[in-house]
């Protein structure tokens, strides 16, 4: 299989990575073939995964703007992705140009990539790290020259937690996370379910199948399974919401019912 110019070296053509099958569910071109087979099987099973990526990314900028509207300029973006349009920082600085970003990521696609984006844009960078091991990014170098243990943090953990079973210790992890965090620091989560939304639970469990088979957990849960992971975060107006009825600007923003699929929430610590 051809190795693309901008694919680091060391990565397995032949594995599919979830954040590379959210970069083509949004359009991008930073993915494999593998990535877009999984994904394009993904879609066959729960129809509409497109639409609800741009719900997530939707309610990820709206969530941005209340923080800096709430004085949160310090921003901790774990499982970021591959970079597309309106990212965290993009929104960030728009509203606030002193607001700092920290990406963290455990793809090298999304690592590499981030980096070449970044290069030239002040208070913003990248860390290769894993949400499973909390304290290397809070010790990382980038998170000491970004983010001001003493001021409140915007963690964001958008369309994260549902890749890891409950036997990879989330909530632990989390846990360490919040209480590095300043009082007044919020925690900006969406996460998947069929709680709400046209699809199934039968479609649920064929698409978390299919993401097993790529070697990936994907865990369909409840919502009071997802408010489990705002304890010690008091919810935030409306509370625990379809993505897209999350403070919607004007009006609903989508009425197609996929952009109303998963949770979406935000939390403050006392």
């Amino acid at each position: 299989m051809e190795r693309p110019t901008w694919a680091p070296q060391g990565i397995d053509l032949s594995v599919p990575s979830v954040s590379r099958m959210y970069d083509y569910y949004l359009g991008g071109s930073h993915n494999f073939e593998v990535d877009r087979v999984t994904a394009r099987k993904a879609m066959e099973a729960f129809p509409g995964l497109p639409k609800i990526m741009q719900a997530n990314r939707a309610f990820m900028r709206r969530a941005v703007r209340y923080a800096v509207d709430e004085g949160i300029t310090q921003f901790l973006d774990i499982g970021s992705g591959i970079p597309t349009f309106g990212n965290v920082h993009e929104v960030a600085q728009q509203a606030s140009p002193e607001a700092r970003v920290l990406y963290v990521d455990n793809d090298p696609v999304a690592v590499a990539h981030s980096r070449a984006v970044l290069k030239d844009v002040p208070n913003a960078g990248i860390t290769a790290a894993d949400f499973r091991e909390p304290e290397a990014i809070l010790s990382s170098p980038e998170a000491g020259r970004l983010l001001d243990p003493e001021r409140p943090v915007v963690l964001l953990l958008v369309a994260l937690l549902h890749f890891l079973d409950d036997e990879q210790k989330p909530h632990q992890r989390l846990a360490t996370l919040r209480d590095a965090l300043a009082p007044g620091s919020l925690l900006v989560l969406t996460h998947a379910s069929v709680d709400n939304g046209p699809v199934t639970v039968e479609q649920g469990s064929r698409l978390s199948e299919i993401y097993r088979a790529g070697g990936s957990d994907l865990v369909m849960r409840s919502e009071p399974e997802v408010a489990r992971f705002f304890e010690g975060f008091e919810l935030v107006d409306p509370g625990l919401v379809p993505i897209g009825r999350w403070r919607p600007e004007d009006h609903i923003e989508d009425e197609d019912p996929m952009a109303f699929s998963g949770i979406a929430g935000v939390g403050r610590k006392a």
